[in-house]
């Protein structure tokens, strides 16, 4: 998805799959934090280079953004997790028992 579509909503929705919290998604994509949450809040739109910042390391954690109409012509604009081969495991649910 090209980052111009992207909307403060589907950013927070990201987050919210991932379980990170703003300061996490902030550290990842090197983003500050005002940035992010005014984004968040519709109170500003970054530019094309922070877009792209913000969305890279939420893509590479599993998480794909969905364009308005996307799946279908009613449905809004909206995140999922890509679909993962059988046995992948998120990098939050690996453990010294699952490592192999």
């Amino acid at each position: 998805m090209p980052s111009s579509f992207l909307t403060g909503a589907q950013l927070r929705a990201a987050r919210a799959l991932l379980n990170w919290t703003v300061r996490d998604l902030a550290e990842r994509s090197r983003v500050h934090r005002n940035t992010i949450s005014a984004f968040e809040s519709e109170k500003t739109f970054p530019n094309a280079s922070t877009l792209a910042a913000l969305v890279r390391p939420l893509e590479q954690a599993g998480v794909v953004f969905m364009e308005e109409n996307a799946s279908s012509p009613s449905g809004g604009p909206g995140v999922r997790f890509k679909a993962q081969p059988a046995g992948w495991l998120r990098p939050e649910e690996l453990s010294a028992e699952n490592d192999g």
